[in-house]
């Protein structure tokens, strides 16, 4: 369809030259000022919206667990320290992940798409190693295009039931979920469970396995968790929770210490004296001092108790007349 201007030749014409020597202002619209921001509507959000430091308490819950777990199946506690979770497009994330490595998509019911494990072949093999009775060293490099063996796909088995219960546990504080494994690679690039521009967070754990180290990566579709993002942003348990929680503890510990047994003195006195007086004493003499209104209790060389002295039938006797103050550590 051909297109028809407005304004006549001539008029465009004199309307430049009036911009041109200044004689038509500019810059007169509404809002001319504002500053302006580039958008493109086709990118997601990058705005996370939820907390991460949620996402890092279900990391450290489950770093604790998942060492316990493989210490019982496995035989190896390996050290794993988490990094702090990041929020990256799919595509950023694969760049420099190569083969072969243990990619295995996971579903987290019951949210919505899939998750993935990678699993670095040193950690596999380290753990293998352990697992036989060796000192946990690893061979040279494995080929792109070199396959699990059946043990070694056996081992990558019960490392993720470890993997999936601690998860799960690490969870439950906030969202009750279940995990399942769906598929399983070498190539990370064959596993899509994100477009390359889609948001994802990547959970890091560096695991150091003695003479070789590994790591493992929770990667979760940003997707996918939106339908939580308010529990997340909560962070979690509430403050209510966490005094039922100290209440438990301090139940539990005072329970654990019950039997504990400590040394108690009574002071009825004390009073200074120089060493070649000391040496003078012998039976019977009298040593004068002046006596305080309550004898001093200790527990370990610890004042806590002043108390009165007596008896209780052919027993000597304290009662406890007054708690003192513990004096701080600092």
């Amino acid at each position: 369809m051909a297109t028809r201007n407005l304004l006549s030749p001539e008029e465009l014409d004199a309307l430049n030259s009036g911009i041109g020597d200044g004689s038509i202002a500019v810059n007169t619209g509404f809002n001319a000022g504002a500053r302006v921001r580039k958008h493109d509507i086709t990118n997601e959000d990058s705005s996370l919206g939820v907390n991460v430091s949620a996402l890092d308490m279900i990391n450290e819950r489950f770093i604790r667990l998942f060492r316990l777990g493989l210490l019982e199946v496995l035989r190896t506690s390996p050290r794993i320290n988490p990094a702090r979770v990041q929020l990256l497009k799919f595509g950023e994330y694969l760049e420099g992940k190569s083969a072969p490595l243990s990619v295995n998509v996971i579903r987290m019911n019951p949210l919505r798409g899939s998750s993935l494990v990678l699993i670095d072949t040193n950690m596999i093999f380290t753990v293998l190693d352990n697992f036989f009775g060796g000192s946990g060293r690893v061979g040279a490099p494995l080929s792109p295009t070199r396959l699990f063996t059946p043990t070694e796909n056996r081992v990558i088995e019960l490392i993720l039931k470890v993997l999936f219960s601690s998860l799960q546990e690490a969870w439950h504080p906030l969202v009750p979920v279940e995990f399942e494994q769906v598929s399983s690679e070498i190539n990370p690039q064959f596993a899509q469970i994100a477009d390359e521009n889609d948001l994802v967070l990547v959970n890091h754990f560096d695991a150091d396995c003695g003479d070789a180290k590994g790591f493992i990566d929770l990667i979760y579709p940003y997707a996918g968790l939106k339908p939580i993002r308010e529990v997340l942003r909560n962070r979690g348990p509430s403050v209510d929770e966490n005094a039922e929680s100290d209440k438990v503890w301090f139940e539990q510990m005072a329970a654990a210490m019950g039997d504990a047994r400590l040394e108690l003195q009574v002071i009825l006195g004390q009073l200074k004296t120089t060493l070649s007086a000391l040496e003078a004493m012998k039976e019977g003499d009298v040593v004068f001092f002046r006596k305080h209104e309550f004898a001093r209790a200790l527990i370990n060389n610890i004042p806590v108790f002043d108390v009165q002295v007596g008896t209780a039938g052919p027993n000597m006797a304290i009662q406890i007349q007054k708690t003192l103050e513990i004096p701080s550590a600092s």
